[in-house]
């Protein structure tokens, strides 16, 4: 969970980089949400071990979505890496879901002597 997780975070630092790179007509005030939200999706990979780490990104997911209100071209992007973020969600949780299965199957067949 935390790998895919990690690495739609950091795709999303260049795409934003890029981005800022179109937005560079705009105002010094869109230039600077746009590198806040930029480092903030470098930063969050590290608070993926808990769940506000999670909630964050959920965030900037929709802080990505409402930037491509200054740069159209970001729109389709947002929305692929959303759907990536929530699949890094979906699948993470049947992934831990199927590791506690067999933690506990380990664990049930260690106690009671069988391979």
């Amino acid at each position: 969970m935390r790998v895919l997780g990690s690495a739609v975070l950091v795709m999303e630092f260049f795409i934003m980089g890029f981005a800022m790179l179109v937005a560079e007509q705009h105002e010094t005030s869109t230039i600077v949400a746009g590198a806040t939200i930029a480092i903030l999706f470098l930063l969050t990979p590290g608070l993926l071990k808990k769940r506000a780490g999670w909630i964050l990104g959920s965030v900037l997911q929709f802080m990505l979505i409402g930037y491509s209100v200054v740069v159209p071209a970001l729109a389709p992007l947002a929305l692929l890496f959303a759907g990536l973020w929530i699949a890094a969600i979906i699948v993470g949780r049947k992934g831990e879901a199927a590791r506690a299965a067999l933690l506990a199957q380990a664990e049930n067949d260690r106690v009671t002597g069988e391979s």
